[in-house]
């Protein structure tokens, strides 16, 4: 297929987010609502971490990949990863990805702590680690939760932000500034959609 082809079959896609869902299975778009990035915060998001050409973006807790397969088609000369515990999350995801003939995308089953985050640039975070607390909303229970796990998972994320090199760019949404470790300055928010960008200095 030419590139024009596989941007015409990508463009029908990104039209909505409920366009979008149709990638995937009911039972995956009934969780869209709660859990997957809107596509206007993917775009606002990619057009902030991506300012440099051959970026590795990583979206921890990348679920059915939504937002890398957004950021990917908003700035393409960008390479996202995304990380995911839930096996059959992935494998959505990896559907997506096909249908939509990204190539600048890679999807990794595991956990993120398992990772050398000093292999990637800029950082997503869709507060990925609240479903170990008590009464929140989960994916499912295919995984085991804590008080304790989202204590471990923001000490391990914040000790590598710390350590991060200075320009390091963190995007988060719906999290708590706590979760983002001195160092980083805030410097553009949109409060009524809960984003914010951050910057190492």
């Amino acid at each position: 297929m030419s590139f024009a082809n596989t941007q015409l079959s990508a463009d029908k896609w990104f039209g909505s987010d409920t366009q979008f869902h149709h990638l995937y299975p009911l039972s995956v778009q009934a969780l869209a609502a709660r859990h997957w990035t809107p596509l206007s915060i993917a775009q606002k998001v990619a057009g902030f971490l991506a300012t440099e050409g051959n970026s590795r973006v990583l979206d921890i807790g990348s679920g059915i990949g939504k937002f890398c397969l957004a950021a990917a088609y908003f700035e393409p000369r960008c390479l996202y990863y995304g990380v995911e515990q839930r096996k059959d999350l992935v494998a959505h995801a990896e559907i997506a990805k096909g249908i939509l003939g990204m190539t600048n995308v890679t999807f990794i089953h595991g956990n993120f702590t398992h990772l050398d985050l000093r292999n990637y640039d800029h950082f997503y975070f869709y507060n990925s680690f609240y479903e170990n607390l008590d009464g929140s909303d989960k994916i499912d229970n295919s995984i085991s939760y804590s008080v304790s796990l989202y204590n471990y998972y923001n000490m391990r994320l914040s000790k590598y932000l710390e350590q991060s090199p200075a320009g390091t760019k963190l995007a988060s949404f719906h999290s708590l500034d706590n979760e983002v470790p001195p160092g980083f300055e805030l410097v553009s928010s949109d409060v009524i959609n809960s984003l914010k960008f951050w910057i190492k200095s």
